[in-house]
C-alpha cells in the first residue's frame, strides 16, 4: 500500500500523518478491519511512531478507527445502517445549506459554483470519474461556505468524506454524471434567484437520487456477501 503524504508538508508531522491516514481510510484504499501497526506505518511513513501514535487516537474520536483489547488499532468496519443514518441526516442538511445559501451567497460564491460547474462539463474532467467525483465535492462545499455559517461546514464534511467511496462508484456511470450536471444546473439556478422552495427541493432530489444509488450499492454488496461460494 502506497502511504505517501496526502497534504502539505508545510502542516505540523503530525497533522500531515492524521490526514494521510484519514484520506486513505475514507478513499477506501486502507479497508474496513485493516489493522494500523504502529511500527509498519513508521516504515512507511518515515516518521517515528510518536505522530502515528497521535493520528490513531484523533482517528479514534472520528469514528474512522476502533481500538481493540489486545489486537491494537483497526479501521472501523461501516456498516449499512452506519451508511443510512448519515444518509438520512445528510439530506436534512443539505436542505438547510440550499435555504441558507439562496439568503447568503454572493457574487463570488456564484461565479465559483459556475465555474466548478463548467470544469464538471469538459470531457477531461467528465470522463474521469475521481476527478468528477473531486469536483462534486467542490460544488457543494462552495454551497456549505455561502451559507456563512461555520458550524454547519464542520458538521457536513465528515459526513461527505464518509461516503466518499460510495458517490465514487455512483458517478462512474456515465448516464449518472449527465444527472448529476443537470441537477447542479437546478440548484445554481434556484440559488441564483433566491429561490428557496426550488432551491431545497433540487437538492433534495439531488441528495435521494444520490442515496438510492448508494442503497443499491450497499444491497448488492451484501447479496454478493450471502452467495455461498461453490
Amino acid at each position: 500500500m502506497d502511504l505517501n503524504f496526502e497534504t502539505d508538508t508545510s502542516m505540523p508531522l503530525r497533522d500531515v500523518v492524521f490526514q494521510t491516514l484519514r484520506h486513505k481510510i475514507i478513499t477506501g484504499e486502507m479497508k474496513p478491519g485493516e489493522r494500523l501497526l504502529e511500527i509498519q506505518l513508521s516504515e512507511q511513513l518515515g516518521v517515528s511512531r510518536t505522530p502515528i501514535r497521535e493520528a490513531i487516537r484523533k482517528l479514534e474520536l472520528e469514528g474512522l478507527v476502533v481500538m481493540e483489547p489486545r489486537r491494537g488499532a483497526r479501521v472501523a468496519p461501516i456498516t449499512a445502517q452506519d451508511l443510512v443514518d448519515v444518509l438520512e441526516v445528510r439530506r436534512v442538511l443539505e436542505s438547510l445549506a440550499a435555504e441558507l445559501a439562496c439568503r447568503k451567497h454572493s457574487e463570488e460564491d456564484l461565479e465559483k459554483m459556475r465555474t466548478i460547474m463548467d470544469a464538471m462539463a469538459q470531457p477531461e474532467n467528465k470522463c474521469e470519474s475521481s476527478q468528477f467525483a473531486s469536483l462534486d465535492e467542490r460544488f457543494h462545499n462552495i454551497i456549505y461556505a455561502s451559507t456563512g455559517n461555520k458550524r454547519l461546514y464542520q458538521i457536513m464534511s465528515p459526513l461527505r468524506e464518509q461516503l466518499y467511496w460510495y458517490r465514487l462508484e455512483y458517478v462512474k456511470n456515465e448516464p449518472v454524471r449527465d444527472d448529476v450536471l443537470a441537477e447542479h444546473e437546478e440548484i445554481y439556478d434556484a440559488i441564483k434567484n433566491h429561490d428557496v422552495k426550488a432551491a431545497k427541493k433540487a437538492m433534495k432530489l439531488h441528495i435521494i437520487n444520490q442515496e438510492r444509488a448508494i442503497l443499491k450499492m450497499i444491497d448488492s454488496r451484501e447479496e454478493k456477501k450471502e452467495i455461498p461460494e461453490k
